[in-house]
């Protein structure tokens, strides 16, 4: 089983917000997910990130692969916080 490490759309048509989870790579964008480890909000002003580094480094430890979006995420998080 391959899992990815990826977004979740949520919110109304034109004002999108998405959950982080932990998925396997089979499933669909917005079916079913193994946990939810955050979330991004695109709209609000200031942008949103909220990530549970560590649960993200225990996944990425036992294989799981982010998406090129969660790991863009990731560096947004990484450079506020210096």
């Amino acid at each position: 089983m391959s899992v990815k490490i990826r977004l979740k759309r949520m919110g109304a048509k034109k004002a999108p917000f998405y959950r982080v989870v932990v998925a396997d790579s089979r499933s669909p964008r917005d079916g079913k997910f193994i946990e939810e480890i955050g979330y991004y909000n695109p709209i609000s002003e200031p942008v949103e990130i909220k990530i549970d580094t560590e649960k993200v480094k225990k996944w990425v430890d036992n294989g799981a692969q982010m998406s090129d979006t969660v790991k863009s995420l990731l560096k947004k998080i990484e450079t506020t916080k210096a």
